[in-house]
């Protein structure tokens, strides 16, 4: 049940049934004292009483007496006049190992005996050149006193450096001994004119298949 209020008029009938309603707003539903019936209506404002209101609190501000210690930052600018001494850095030059395949280096390395020609002819000799020495120096002997017999092969690499010398050579085989017989062999290599590639002298790999057949 609603009652009169200041914030709201209301206007009963003489049944005390409530006939009509101001300043209301929204939707409402009121069940009369008499019928107790409940009836709907639009209600055009609904007012309601102000809330007391709440003081807002006195915020007091209180100086923190922490003194703090200032940090005083010296400028590390100079005088114009003033000279400043730089020590001297020492920059070593590092040689650049550039390794380029042997086939596809501008220049290759030059055997003894293989400088005339084209860079394809001298590519060409350079392999047969070495082939033949390998099957000259090699003992071929070894894989039958081993007890090794068939078609052997054996997988040897080598590089030639910037001086045309003969490095790195590393061999892999059926046996430990026919590897070792095959780096020795390549190891007696005569000196060559190095490789270059772009004007530059360069380090070229080389790889050198050594297969041969032990008969029973």
């Amino acid at each position: 049940m609603i009652n009169d209020m200041n914030d709201i008029e209301i206007i009963y009938d003489n049944n005390q049934n409530i006939e009509e309603f101001n300043n209301l707003e929204g939707y409402f539903t009121l069940i009369s004292e008499n019928t107790l019936k409940s009836k709907s209506y639009n209600i055009t404002k609904l007012q309601f009483p102000m809330l007391n209101q709440i003081p807002e609190p006195e915020i007091e501000l209180i100086e923190d007496e922490l003194e703090i210690e200032e940090m005083v930052i010296e400028s590390a600018e100079t005088d114009k006049d003033e000279e400043i001494e730089m020590d001297e850095i020492d920059i070593e030059e590092v040689a650049e190992d550039l390794e380029v395949p042997f086939a596809v280096i501008e220049n290759v390395p030059e055997y003894p005996g293989c400088e005339r020609g084209s860079n394809a002819e001298k590519r060409k000799c350079m392999s047969d050149k070495i082939a033949k020495f390998v099957q000259r120096k090699f003992n071929t002997d070894l894989a039958g006193d081993l007890g090794l017999s068939g078609r052997l092969r054996i997988s040897v690499n080598f590089k030639i450096d910037k001086n045309g010398n003969v490095t790195g050579i590393t061999s892999r085989g059926p046996h430990p001994r026919l590897e070792k017989e095959a780096a020795r062999v390549i190891n007696m290599l005569p000196k060559m004119k190095p490789g270059k590639h772009k004007g530059k002298l360069v380090i070229v790999p080389y790889s050198l298949p050594i297969v041969f057949e032990v008969q029973d």
